[in-house]
């Protein structure tokens, strides 16, 4: 992946708890969007902050919505498993999910870089 897209830094299991635990109170909080389509349409709207997309999902759905993602510059985070991101929002699996609140985008970058996130960084900005 290039052009605004990142590989998540060697995530430890850690911080792959804490992102997947960000992305969960995100689904809960309805401050993320869930799949492929709904994803699409939030980059259309640009509403999105953030993706996490599953690598090991198939061609056929990346080339749904990554065309759009680029296009909309929206940052891209390649996940290794769609089950562990369903696993996070429960589902059994999903290739992608978009996070659409600004201060949830901050809290699982810095959750990914490894750093303690400061102040607002997790509370729900609306």
């Amino acid at each position: 992946m290039s052009d605004g897209e990142t590989l998540p830094p060697t995530l430890n299991e850690v911080m792959r708890r804490k992102v997947l635990g960000l992305v969960g109170l995100g689904a809960r909080g309805r401050l993320v969007v869930i799949g492929v389509e709904q994803t699409k349409i939030a980059a259309q709207k640009g509403s999105l902050q953030l993706v996490l997309v599953a690598q090991d999902v198939s061609r056929h759905s990346l080339e749904k919505v990554v065309p759009v993602l680029r296009a909309r510059k929206v940052e891209m985070v390649e996940w290794p498993s769609a089950a562990e991101l369903g696993g996070a929002v429960g589902r059994d699996t999903t290739a992608t999910i978009g996070i659409v609140d600004q201060a949830l985008a901050r809290g699982i970058r810095g959750a990914m870089a490894g750093a303690t996130p400061a102040g607002d960084a997790t509370r729900v900005s609306r």
